[in-house]
């Protein structure tokens, strides 16, 4: 048993807390099992965990001193059992109370647990008095890290939502993304936030940004707290109308809403990027596209082909896009990454990874989404509307732009085979078609000649190429 994490010291706020954080990530299957002595906390932790998973449905949860074992349901389904073993007089008692069976498929919390004997890899949390203040604990976690090693965030993240003054909240996991990053919304009555749970030290760009952007009327979350060392950060709730959302729910309200994102790129663009984003000039560009060559030629039975096509890249964006003062590109901007607030601006999120580009960039990413399909006389009206409002040239503009599309295209290709071969990230194969058809358009520009030769013989991903990357 490996000692993961302490949180020390811990008033009975903080110990809540720390339960109720517990309860957004534990599943089924899984035991904690509570030490401590009497009065350390305990039942305290137990009845936040408990009362966290039940949400809305929270029903009292008394001590199971007598009873033994106290057995509960959360929303949805999840069975959890609170036993408290201090009165069981000998180990085999465990299959009596049917704890046994509970273990393999409930969330089990058991107080002292050394009184039913070795239990099957537990998470152990210890609660002991602290040395100077007895109305404190100190609390540590343990147990085996190829199970348990994410409950090394756990006490870190109670600490910032503590000292936010969020102690009383609910996690509820959010949607993640195709990073390492996890969301969580917290809800305490009307109020609700978003915790980021990124790798330790690497919130910098993502809070840099948002003071740049906020700081110019555009609307990214306010950070509410952060803790950027552990890579944390508490964030303000836009809500749950993702452009992505609204556009399927609301279609005929595509064009109104693809408007408001040219828009908002056309007035993004009138400031100069700040000087702390990474420059996606020609060469950046070549070097990350070396993706898709790396990952995708060999997964569907072409190991070798497509050594050309980084070359090529740098070429043609010397000569179609050099010229072009380069402004900040968000990146990852597209409907998923949007909200809709109405007539309010648009809220921005995800945008850590901004960068220095061809105005082209980000046009790109909103109407050639990998996600769901735009319509043909939509991209036409939107790249009309952005020329149209920046005087651009028009057709070395569009030149630009089929290039940065072919080149963002591929790299998501490279990126999508990698987090199917390399992380079991399978979901996203399935928009390999639609990359796929949207680099077919891009490369269908006369003036890429020399990137569609360069991707000479590589397979399309067909059902049956696809078929073979999940091999």
């Amino acid at each position: 048993m490996t000692l993961l994490a302490t949180l020390d010291p811990a008033d009975a706020d903080l110990t809540a807390c720390l339960g109720r954080v517990m309860a957004a990530v534990l599943k089924p299957g899984d035991t904690v099992a509570l030490q401590g002595p009497v009065g350390a906390g305990k039942t305290h932790f137990a009845r936040a965990f408990i009362r966290a998973r039940q949400g809305d449905l929270a029903e009292d949860v008394p001590s199971p001193t007598f009873t033994l074992v106290q057995t509960y349901v959360d929303p949805l389904g999840t069975e959890i059992w609170h036993a408290d073993l201090y009165r069981l007089t000998h180990p085999d008692e465990l299959a009596e109370l049917g704890l046994d069976d509970a273990m393999r498929d409930s969330i089990v919390l058991i107080e002292w647990p050394d009184h039913g004997g070795p239990l099957p890899d537990p998470l152990t949390i210890a609660l002991d008095p602290h040395a100077d203040f007895p109305e404190l604990r100190r609390i540590t976690l343990s147990g085996s890290e190829a199970r348990w090693g994410f409950a090394t965030r756990l006490p870190a993240i109670a600490r910032l939502i503590h000292r936010a003054g969020w102690v009383e909240a609910r996690l509820i996991p959010l949607a993640g993304d195709a990073s390492s990053r996890r969301y969580f919304r917290l809800l305490d009555g009307d109020r609700s936030a978003v915790l980021m749970d990124a790798a330790p030290g690497t919130t910098d760009g993502y809070v840099a940004m948002t003071q740049w952007l906020r700081h110019r009327d555009f609307h990214a979350p306010e950070i509410l707290a952060a803790d950027q060392h552990e890579g944390l950060l508490l964030l303000e709730d836009l809500g749950d109308d993702l452009v992505a959302r609204v556009l399927a729910e609301t279609p005929a309200l595509a064009p109104r809403i693809y408007d408001r994102m040219t828009d908002l790129l056309v007035d993004l663009h009138r400031h100069a990027p700040p000087d702390f984003v990474l420059r996606l000039d020609g060469p950046e560009l070549a070097r990350q596209v070396t993706l898709f060559a790396d990952h995708y030629p060999a997964a569907v039975g072409a190991p070798g082909l497509g050594a050309g096509i980084a070359p090529a890249i740098e070429a043609l964006h010397a000569e179609l896009c050099e010229g072009i003062a380069p402004v900040l590109g968000l990146r990852d901007f597209h409907a998923e990454n949007l909200i809709w607030r109405g007539d309010a601006p648009l809220g921005v999120l995800d945008f850590q990874d901004a960068v220095a580009v061809h105005p082209a960039y980000d046009l790109v990413s909103g109407l050639q989404d990998a996600r769901r399909d735009v319509a043909p006389e939509i991209e036409a009206a939107q790249i009309a509307r952005y020329v149209a409002a920046t005087g651009l040239d028009d057709p070395r503009f569009r030149a630009a732009y089929a290039l940065l599309g072919a080149q963002r295209n591929l790299r998501i290709i490279g990126i999508f085979t990698r987090l199917a071969q390399r992380d079991g990230k399978r979901r996203y194969l399935a928009f390999m078609p639609r990359v796929w058809a949207a680099i077919q358009r891009d490369l269908a520009h006369p003036a890429l000649a020399p990137l569609a030769q360069a991707m000479q013989g590589i397979p399309e991903p067909s059902a049956e190429v696809i078929e073979g990357i999940l091999a």
